[in-house]
């Protein structure tokens, strides 16, 4: 349950991040990251579109480059942007100017106000400099759609079990979580909207 959905005393270490929006309405917020890449994320348009969902798109700078196109499409029809560095960096790893360089890098691509820190991870000297950027938005449920521990049935339980008012769901939309979205993407916005729930962009 610390991964799926984080511990009180994970978002304590960022408490000026996004965990989950306002738990007095039934909403939810759908995110993704990763992306945009060509073998996922105009299928995962065309589920929102068949369902009438919008969600927000966390991208890698080097995706947005290779792919402009899809990156075009994402905005097009109605999506919100976030920027998730250029190469998918870990913060732990890097020093507060070369990381910050790659996600100024990133965002000559993306011209977003909104970041996620690939991981949900960043040295506090990397999350000061942030904050005096961009709203950083990380997550009320992630559905480990990435692991290979888990099957697809699994994923969707993860939102069944987790999901709540406000919850920030995080799928992705890359190669490794694609067998899993493709089961479990469709199914969970069906229960969510069976249970009254909307769904919102982060905005």
């Amino acid at each position: 349950m610390i991964i799926e959905q984080p511990a009180r005393f994970l978002r304590w270490l960022y408490p000026g991040a996004i965990w989950r929006m306002s738990p007095d309405e039934r909403a939810v917020y759908l995110t993704f990251d990763d992306g945009p890449i060509p073998e996922v994320t105009p299928w995962v348009l065309d589920v929102l579109d068949r369902y009438g969902v919008k969600a927000t798109f966390f991208m890698v700078g080097d995706n947005v480059r290779k792919y402009p196109e899809i990156f075009e499409m994402v905005k097009s029809r109605g999506h919100r942007i976030g920027n998730h560095t250029y190469n998918h960096i870990g913060s732990l790893r890097h020093g507060i100017h070369s990381y910050m360089l790659n996600v100024e890098h990133a965002n000559a691509y993306i011209h977003s106000d909104l970041f996620r820190p690939p991981h949900g991870w960043m040295k506090m000297g990397v999350y000061v400099a942030l904050r005096r950027r961009y709203r950083i938005v990380m997550w009320d449920l992630v559905t480990r759609d990435y692991s290979k521990r888990l099957n697809s049935k699994q994923v969707l339980i993860n939102v069944r079990r987790y999901a709540r008012p406000g919850s920030i769901i995080t799928f992705h939309d890359s190669l490794k979580s694609h067998d899993k979205i493709l089961y479990a993407l469709p199914r969970a916005i069906e229960w969510l909207q069976s249970q009254g729930y909307e769904f919102r962009v982060i905005d």
